[in-house]
């Protein structure tokens, strides 16, 4: 009787624990990956000096973008709501901008050369942030719902 008066009170805290830890409350993120500290406007600035030569000053990609090239390489794609940016979570949006699409394949086992450089190099992960959040800024109100939806369900499996 003794056991099952400590048992359940020990259960009942280790519980609150784990979900605890698996929060937000636990996280070690730092200020560069929450939302109040994204800048949109810097991140349009930045955009325009690094981005918008290959994915367009309207966010609308190059022409024929499903298509691969003589290369073998798909051209760039649209980052407004006609492209596939949005299919994906904030954390591999982050990674294959920061690492460039043949790194982030390679850690995944794939060897293919996307095209796509990574910019860890030029910009601070700050910067990437803001260039992401300037990105959805501009997608319609059901397309961020969408992403962050998908962002959200990433961070759940712990897989960002």
């Amino acid at each position: 009787m003794k056991y099952l008066f400590w048992s359940v009170p020990l259960t009942v805290v280790a519980a609150a624990f784990t979900y605890w830890l698996s929060t937000d409350a636990f996280s070690d993120v730092d200020s560069a990956t929450t939302a109040d500290s994204y800048d949109i406007e810097k991140g349009a600035l930045a955009y325009a000096e690094n981005c918008a030569s290959c994915h367009g000053a309207e966010l609308e990609g190059q022409p024929e973008w499903r298509s691969p090239g003589a290369d073998g390489r798909l051209p760039a794609p649209p980052h407004d709501e006609t492209g596939h940016t949005w299919h994906h979570p904030d954390s591999l949006l982050f990674d294959y901008t920061k690492l460039g699409g043949a790194a982030l394949l390679a850690r995944q086992g794939v060897e293919y050369d996307s095209g796509m450089p990574g910019f860890g190099d030029v910009l601070t992960d700050q910067e990437i942030h803001n260039i992401l959040a300037f990105i959805r800024s501009t997608w319609p109100d059901r397309i961020r719902e969408v992403q962050a939806a998908r962002t959200d369900a990433d961070r759940q499996r712990g897989d960002n």
